[in-house]
């Protein structure tokens, strides 16, 4: 048994290799990509469609009214409207849109109501209403906690212009237009003078370190990427319309996910843009940190189900620890021990300081043993149940669908 224990670890360790080095040619791509996409733009009009911003609300956080700020300050050649929407008037976060508004007369900002529920998901059915009243031919979809630099915009609508036979992404695109952009993000912890707590510096380094790695590996291997990140969804309307619309995703967990798959099957391209945004992480307790990942990872595994099978290989700190001790700390596990703590350490500086300029990854890299060993625990544990907690309730998650538990 015990002979038969180390082989399995050494080989899963030598795996996590190999995704490691996936993870370095996925990280030089796309930085291969940006540049080009730079250098396309260079002496070029840019394209600056006319777009809508969607933002569904719900509720006050102290780090909203900055991400709003943000969205209005962008320097943007084209007209663009900004699309608060909120379940009831009586919601906290109207009073933050009025503020707004008062700060920024000049531009167009409307608040929206959207007092049907039409599925499980209160976000889903929100968009689903705020569309309806969305003017420009383009849709811009994000978190209300998201924040964006001045030129967010101009390098995401850009991106749409891409040539229709030749991705930028260096895949080959059969004369596919451009159906959506999506982008990468970071985790922003606590500011000065706020509380900084373990679980989320833990869930922030994920983000830049192990789930940002995951998507370039996959952009890799597939030759482009076929799905969505929440924290940007900017679909045309016609491609939006030919992939379904919004209507069949409102029982969805991950619905930006949803959103770029059923786009990518109608026949468009989803290009991944260098523009990096920035989500609010917040100062999570360990079970708010529990119920987060758990829910991410069971979205996860019910969206890419092989793919996320194979997930477990990619944690290779916890697999060399355990190959040491099942090899009875044998000289040659120490060898693979500080192979993987180099890869680990090489993804981790090249994709979250290289690609995303993410500082905070500096300041806790050496928590990179512990996340990973939580990342594996969450792996396996998501496998053992189909709850997921959201915003405090409780829900069934099957075939990537949620009910509400009874």
């Amino acid at each position: 048994m015990a002979t038969l224990v180390e082989g399995l670890t050494t080989l899963l360790t030598v795996g996590g290799l190999v995704y490691m080095l996936l993870a370095l040619l996925g990280a030089r791509d796309f930085e291969r990509y940006c540049r080009r996409i730079a250098a396309a733009g260079n002496g070029q009009p840019s394209f600056a469609p006319d777009v809508s911003i969607l933002k569904p609300v719900k509720g006050v956080d102290s780090h909203m009214h900055a991400g709003f700020v943000s969205h209005c300050r962008q320097q943007y050649a084209g007209n663009f409207e900004i699309l608060f929407g909120v379940s009831s008037l009586n919601d906290p976060a109207v009073a933050e849109i009025e503020r707004l508004r008062a700060e920024f007369p000049d531009c167009a900002i409307r608040l929206i109501e959207c007092p049907e529920r039409l599925g499980t998901s209160g976000k889903v059915s929100n968009l689903i209403q705020m569309l309806r009243q969305a003017k420009y031919p383009y849709i811009l979809i994000n978190d209300s906690d998201i924040r964006v630099s001045p030129h967010y915009l101009t390098r995401v609508m850009g991106c749409f212009a891409s040539p229709p036979k030749q991705s930028l992404s260096g895949a080959p695109s059969d004369g596919a237009p451009v159906g959506m952009v999506t982008a990468p993000y970071l985790g922003r912890t606590a500011a000065d003078g706020e509380a900084l707590t373990l679980w989320a510096r833990l869930e922030a380094l994920g983000i830049s370190t192990d789930f940002l790695p995951g998507v370039l590996t996959a952009r890799k291997i597939e030759g482009g990427i076929r799905f969505g990140l929440g924290s940007t969804l900017a679909v045309s309307r016609e491609a939006l319309t030919r992939a379904g619309g919004l209507e069949p995703l409102v029982d969805y967990l991950a619905d930006d996910y949803e959103i770029g798959v059923r786009i990518a099957r109608a026949g468009y391209r989803v290009e991944l843009c260098g523009e990096t945004v920035e989500t609010t992480v917040p100062a999570y307790n360990f079970r708010g940190f529990w119920d987060h990942q758990l829910r991410w990872a069971r979205s996860t595994r019910d969206s890419r189900r092989w793919g996320y099978v194979g997930l477990g290989i990619t944690y290779c700190i916890p697999w060399a620890v355990l190959n040491c001790i099942a090899s009875g700390f044998a000289l040659w596990s120490f060898t693979l021990l500080s192979l993987v703590l180099l890869a680990r350490v090489s993804v981790a500086l090249t994709v979250g300081v290289g690609v995303l300029r993410d500082g905070q990854v500096l300041r806790d890299i050496w928590l990179l043993p512990l996340r990973d060993f939580f990342g594996l625990g969450f792996w396996a544990w998501s496998f053992a149940s189909h709850t997921v907690v959201w915003r405090g309730e409780h829900f069934t998650l099957e075939n990537g669908r949620i009910a509400r538990a009874l």
